[in-house]
């Protein structure tokens, strides 16, 4: 019986390396993405900076959540220049406006809506931690 747990505890190991590599060979991917889809001149640069806010769970579908966050940015100053996919949403402001973040109350640098990246991978560890014991206890059961 011990051997078949190792051998399920050794799967799901692979399995979860899998899954890592992919994400960050994917989040790799949409960078790379985002820099050759900026192609901005130095002359659009001037005066301007520029953030992308980020949804791990493809929150952006949603008109009124994209609506939502454009307004919460627009209070800082941000404008949506463009939305690549579900995920991420490119924002543009005058640099002038830094000088009214002291008097915000949100984060005018935020790069996340919902959950964040790091949430997201802590909940799928514990859901897969849940079920490999789901699993071990019901080989001991067995």
């Amino acid at each position: 019986m011990s051997g078949g747990i190792a051998a399920i505890i050794a799967a799901a190991t692979s399995a979860s390396t899998a899954a890592s590599t992919a994400a960050i060979a994917a989040a790799a991917r949409k960078r790379r993405e985002e820099e050759e889809m900026a192609g901005y001149k130095s002359d659009d640069l001037n005066g301007w900076e520029f953030k992308i806010v980020r949804s791990s769970t493809g929150k952006f579908r949603n008109y009124e959540a994209v609506n939502r966050l454009c307004q919460d940015e627009a209070k800082a100053g941000w404008e949506m220049l463009e939305k690549f996919d579900d995920q991420r949403i490119r924002f543009k402001r005058r640099v002038d406006r830094r000088s009214m973040d002291p008097h915000l109350q949100t984060d005018p640098y935020r790069t996340s809506a919902g959950l964040t990246g790091n949430t997201a991978v802590v909940m799928g560890v514990g859901l897969a931690i849940l079920l490999l014991g789901a699993v071990l206890l019901f080989v001991m059961i067995r």
